[in-house]
């Protein structure tokens, strides 16, 4: 195997870890919706997962480890509605407990 295919298979490999912890937090906002009724948006993290994909599979099809601007823009924009629907999920969550312990 030579080294740029191990860079290939470890990148389109560290794809599947992620998009499983993405699903399992796509559970639990699904959950939480369904059971205190308030909206979660837990659609939303389908667009990481897809973009985050799409960014593995482009970065090993181009032979090159890093500096394709279409791939970090990808990498970009999952990151930040990763990082918005996360912050949006812990507030819901926990402004509950909040108004019921004040």
């Amino acid at each position: 195997m030579t080294p740029l295919a191990l860079n290939q298979f470890l990148t389109l490999y560290s794809w599947f870890p992620l998009a499983a912890l993405l699903g399992f937090l796509l559970l639990i906002a699904r959950f939480y919706q369904k059971f205190s009724g308030k909206r979660t948006y837990f659609r939303w993290l389908l667009f990481p997962v897809v973009a985050f994909g799409v960014a593995a599979v482009r970065y090993a099809g181009l032979n090159r480890f890093t500096g394709d601007i279409f791939a970090d823009l990808l990498l970009a924009g999952g990151g930040m509605t990763l990082v918005a629907f996360s912050l949006n999920l812990g507030r819901a969550m926990l402004k509950q407990r909040e108004e019921t312990s004040g």
